[in-house]
């Protein structure tokens, strides 16, 4: 037998010589194309990463030379056994090195349960779902980013749930001392002070510095995101104090979190509202963001009852229901009647009050009475901040309440019935019977609004949305997101649970409502509710790989494309401009229209393996299609459908 050349020469050759005979197979041969699964083919449960081979696995896994071969714990074990005494139940984040001390204990010592790893392809993606999942579930879920880079993806989501008053917990990875930091990447991720790039829009930050300083910092971090007003707040971790072993075990202790009780408005001042509310001809009741439990709505509603007084929902929250015969959202002139208004947690009091017309000459003029009195309940004056506007133009009002609405409710109502005697409740049943008449007049005539295009194409969005009512009106729905201006499903549909609706961005930023949905649907899922969105196809395009996150975690959510192939409000506002300067509206629609060429959505949520329907231009086309989207998400499984609509 010839003996084996090993040298370096002989191999080389040997191994081009192998690559050319195999490069040339390849090209003699056509591999045929893989097919695409079909739309009813779930993800593999069992399907895994392809695993490294023998050499890389090695070189992966080795430790440094002057490294211990191993350690027996670490920062990061500590660090999730603060997070479990807080009751988190999720941890959404897009990995990355500068948290992966804090990944890996969450995984091997944590057991990957409360928290539970979240995989999401964005840090956008990661905090949206974060406020969609609080507004639900009453509780805050947890995000984590890298360094400064992932920080600023998270931005604009982070923006939205602090103009929404919602609870995000936004912790970020950082290298904070220069001689630890490694050349390149490690340079440019880090920073100083990460939580300057956020501060204004978060309530509080911090930069622990060891152990125990994050166990304080974390408990401080849930009780003042979970204090009205709700907000983010956002915590940096040293990438050291996340690996390290921990040298001072015994030392160590996490703080018992002892929740804030809300804040109620003065009673003095609650009984002086309450002789308004009692003497008042016709009192209105204007909410935003009242029902932060449950709770919330029960009280609202036993105080409009009480009073059978109007109340105008801006449906921040599920404040009200939508068929209460005293719910006058829809007619929003009789501001213009009232007496006396109280504006509970409403977020932009100027706003809601006045009309505005910004065409050719910005003018506004009040939509209430000037003799009216106007009062104001909530905890909206109690925290603010300078540099964003959220705050809105500055209103005068004759009684400012500073205390939690929801808190603030039952003793409101025990001071208005303490007032009451039969003359008033008589009074009170006969206006009450003039509202609940309006009432129905409304309804009636959204329905019959409804009917107008009825077989048109594109299809109107009030089909779309009586279509979806039918099909889920006899299931324990959730709608948890719905596209900007779509008014139809409070209009026609029977919202009456507390968990039917969870309200809009907060900061109208593009990109929310996909996986704001998500992690609201996320928070349905343990109740085994239905969950429904609509959203426009310019918000989807900012964060279309939110679906690959629902079909990855098995999320169920029935998502709708109102597609209307246009960012439709920009295009008329261009339409507005050209007419004012009497240029023509040929062009409007460069630069504000999604078209040439068309996006087929259903494709698109196939590719990230959820169900896809669509596109669909036949009205009649829309119930069958419905219906098995329907039966998808009831199955367990994501679902999207791709409806071809008129722009509103």
């Amino acid at each position: 037998m010839p003996k084996r050349s090993n040298s370096p020469d002989t191999g080389r050759r040997n191994f081009l010589k192998g690559a050319t005979l195999a490069g040339a197979a390849a090209l003699a041969t056509p591999v045929a194309a893989k097919t695409s699964p079909s739309i009813a083919e779930a993800p593999r449960p069992d399907a895994k990463a392809a695993a490294p081979g023998p050499r890389l696995a090695a070189i992966e896994t080795m430790p440094p030379g002057k490294d211990p071969v191993s350690q027996s714990t670490s920062g990061g074990d500590f660090m999730v056994d603060v997070l479990k005494t807080l009751d988190i139940d999720y941890l959404a984040m897009n990995c990355a090195s500068s948290f992966r001390g804090l990944h890996e204990a969450v995984l091997n010592h944590g057991g990957n349960t409360k928290p539970e790893i979240l995989t999401c392809p964005h840090e956008e993606i990661a905090v949206h779902m974060a406020q969609g999942y609080a507004k639900i579930e009453g509780k805050p879920m947890a995000m984590i980013c890298h360094g400064v880079v992932g920080l600023q993806h998270a931005t604009m989501a982070m923006y939205n749930a602090w103009c929404d008053r919602v609870p995000v917990i936004v912790i970020g990875g950082n290298i904070i001392e220069a001689n630890k930091r490694g050349p390149g990447a490690e340079w440019v991720h880090s920073a100083i002070d990460p939580g300057a790039l956020v501060r204004d829009f978060v309530k509080w930050d911090d930069q622990p510095t060891s152990l125990q300083h994050f166990a304080e910092s974390a408990v401080r971090a849930y009780k003042v995101s979970m204090t009205p007003p709700m907000a983010p707040v956002m915590l940096s971790l040293d990438a050291e104090l996340q690996e390290n072993p921990i040298t001072d075990a015994e030392t160590l202790r996490i703080p018992k979190l002892s929740k804030v009780v809300p804040p109620q408005g003065d009673s003095a001042a609650l009984a002086e509202l309450a002789k308004m509310l009692v003497n008042a001809e016709t009192p209105v009741i204007l909410c935003d963001r009242v029902a932060r439990t449950p709770a919330g709505m029960t009280r609202l509603i036993e105080l409009a009852e009480t009073l059978q007084c109007a109340v105008i929902d801006n449906a921040g929250r599920m404040n009200f229901p939508s068929r209460h015969p005293l719910n006058q959202s829809f007619r929003r002139g009789i501001l213009r009647q009232a007496d006396v208004i109280v504006a509970m947690e409403v977020n932009e009091l100027w706003g809601s009050l006045n009309n505005f017309s910004d065409r050719i000459v910005r003018t506004s003029r009040p939509g209430y009475k000037n003799n009216a009195k106007i009062v104001t309940l909530g905890s909206r004056d109690l925290y603010m901040k300078s540099n964003y506007q959220d705050l809105g133009r500055y209103q005068e009002v004759d009684l400012t309440i500073g205390g939690d609405a929801e808190a603030s409710l039952p003793t409101l109502i025990e001071q208005v019935k303490s007032l009451l005697d039969d003359g008033k409740k008589v009074a009170f049943a006969a206006r009450g019977k003039k509202l609940a008449a309006a009432k129905l007049a409304a309804v009636e005539q959204a329905k019959s609004d409804a009917t107008i295009g009825w077989d048109a194409s594109p299809i109107t969005t009030a089909r779309l949305c009586a279509e979806v009512y039918g099909q889920i009106k006899d299931e324990d729905w959730s709608m948890v997101g719905t596209t900007i201006r779509l008014t139809w499903p409070h209009r026609l549909w029977n919202f009456e649970k507390p968990y039917q609706w969870n309200g809009v961005s907060g900061g109208a930023g593009i990109g929310y409502n996909l996986p704001a949905s998500l992690g609201a649907a996320l928070a349905n899922k343990r109740h085994g509710r239905l969950s429904i969105a609509f959203g426009g196809d310019g918000d989807f395009m900012f964060v279309p790989s939110t679906l690959w996150t629902a079909a990855h975690h098995r999320i169920p959510m029935l998502y709708i494309i109102h597609n209307n192939r246009a960012y439709h409000q920009e295009y008329m506002y261009l339409q507005a401009m050209a007419a004012r300067h009497g240029r023509g509206i040929t062009n409007t629609d460069i630069g504000t229209t999604l078209k040439d060429p068309n996006v087929d959505y259903a494709t698109v949520a196939r590719g990230f393996g959820v169900h896809g329907e669509g596109p669909i231009i036949d009205p009649n086309d829309l119930g069958p299609a419905l219906k098995r989207a329907i039966a998808v998400v009831k199955s367990g499984q994501p679902a999207l459908i791709d409806v071809v609509t008129d722009p509103r």
